[in-house]
């Protein structure tokens, strides 16, 4: 007998207590930061300083990537495409809120309160990218109340692990490649694992893709790769800093995309292009510059990075992804291993190389800027003549080139350990009966959580018109 997947009660329930639980802790710690209070506003105030003109072009250009370029990347499946959109709609749309205070209380909290601003969002939605990344593991297999628990438990292990590694291993890591991407994967792969269905490892009637959803979802893939610079800039320097992230991911994004055209064509057996492959592999070019993206690294080696990146992709999607589901017991659905996990340590590898061949003969004195653990402590001398140079230039921790690098590589471990450990413990807890957890033949297929339009063709109509290539992408994307 099957176990009931009914929204009726599970979701309302849900939400209403999330929501209390949001409501009071605003209630509680949030207040105004100093650039939203208008006591603090006077005549010698000049309101084209405010941190909203800074923070808020990036904070609008990663709010398109998470709500529309995710949602529609997601809607790639021909009866998922529901599901794909809104359920990210959903999930999304709790997590900024729920990043923005669990997120609060390790960067943005003192005197008592959280402060908040534009800048509070924008990290709260690198935190809801995360959830969405690991969604893509999990995708047509989970109902909406699963992937509101998964997010409910994994913003506070990203944000332990966030704090731990920035406050006490401190790396660089301006485009996320470690605490965003590799995190991301690694739980979602965790997830993925205590959900496993042996089953669908031979596929699934429902898991195939149609003309028009495949349109959609590379309409996502625009959105992402366009508005890419700005998710990988957002938090570097102002400056040259945030010139040269715009640039390398750009270049990487399109030296990427060139080579995932030339990959799908050549490993095609009949020659032509795959659309699963535009969808993702295009954009591993912009996660293999992210831990290098505001270094030094000259535009050469950030192409390089994106057809490494690209290439590592495309061949995870083809060989690593059906492995890992046959033998792992990982049944990674949106290929999050290849494109977030396999660039993140090719991105990381790039970083650590960067670190060690930084001087100050390439980098002038900003070198102690860019890689800020590396500056001089308080009470050396040539930290003064530093701040002579830079102003504003903050004390660090005066670390060799080598120290650096092996704190890179322990932020890695410690980031893969403990979102490996955050996906298993969630997993178990989104497997509990009370989850509303769908059956293997309900899979794949929005009527199970839709009243969908009369228009909507069924399955059974279908089935024999399913043609083999679509077959064979089955499990591929």
């Amino acid at each position: 007998m099957k176990a009931s997947t009914s929204l009726k009660v599970r979701l309302p329930v849900l939400v209403l207590v999330l929501e209390i639980v949001i409501l009071v802790l605003n209630a509680l710690f949030v207040t105004y930061d100093d650039n939203a209070n208008a006591k603090l506003q006077n005549n010698e105030t000049n309101p084209m300083e405010n941190s909203l003109y800074r923070d808020y072009p990036y904070f609008s250009d990663v709010q398109v990537m998470i709500f529309v370029g995710f949602g529609c990347l997601l809607a790639f499946f021909r009866f998922y495409g529901f599901s794909g959109m809104v359920f990210n709609f959903l999930t999304a749309a709790f997590t900024i809120q729920w990043a923005i205070l669990i997120q609060g209380f390790f960067q943005f909290y003192y005197d008592g309160k959280i402060h908040l601003a534009v800048i509070n969002l924008l990290n709260a939605e690198f935190a809801c990218a995360v959830v969405l990344i690991s969604f893509g593991a999990v995708l047509g297999k989970t109902s909406p109340v699963q992937l509101l628990v998964m997010a409910l438990l994994e913003i506070p292990c990203f944000a332990v692990t966030e704090w731990a590694v920035l406050k006490y291993i401190r790396i660089n890591d301006a485009g996320g490649s470690i605490l965003i991407h590799l995190f991301a994967c690694y739980f979602g792969l965790g997830v993925t694992f205590v959900l496993y269905r042996p089953s669908l490892n031979a596929g699934h009637a429902k898991e195939i893709t149609s003309y028009h959803s495949d349109i959609l979802s590379v309409m996502g893939t625009l959105f992402l790769w366009v508005f890419w610079p700005s998710f990988n800039s957002a938090l570097t320097f102002k400056g040259d800093d945030q010139h040269r992230a715009i640039l390398h991911t750009f270049i990487g994004l399109c030296s990427s995309t060139m080579t995932a055209f030339a990959l799908s064509a050549a490993f095609n057996k009949r020659g032509k292009l795959t659309m699963a492959d535009i969808q993702n592999v295009t954009l591993a070019g912009g996660v293999t510059v992210g831990a290098t993206v505001d270094m030094m690294i000259t535009p050469a080696a950030a192409y390089a990075l994106g057809v490494m990146g690209c290439t590592a992709c495309f061949f995870g999607y083809k060989y690593l992804t059906p492995f890992m589901a046959h033998h792992m017991r990982i049944q990674d659905q949106c290929g999050i291993h290849n494109l977030h996990g396999l660039t993140g340590l090719i991105s990381s590898t790039a970083g650590i190389c960067a670190i060690l061949l930084a001087t100050e003969e390439t980098y002038g004195p900003s070198m102690y800027q860019i890689f800020s653990h590396r500056a001089p402590p308080v009470g050396d001398p040539k930290l003064l003549e530093l701040q002579k140079l830079i102003p504003g230039l903050k004390p660090g921790l005066g670390r060799t080139a080598q120290e650096q690098a092996l704190y890179q590589l322990a932020a890695i471990c410690v980031t893969i350990a403990a979102s490996t450990v955050g996906g298993l413990i969630t997993g178990m807890v989104m497997k509990m009966p009370a989850m509303a957890l769908p059956s293997d033949e309900d899979c794949f297929d929005d009527e199970l959580f839709f009243d969908m339009p009369s228009d909507f063709g069924g399955i059974e109509v279908l089935k024999n018109s399913i043609s083999d290539d679509e077959k064979g992408q089955m499990s591929k994307v």
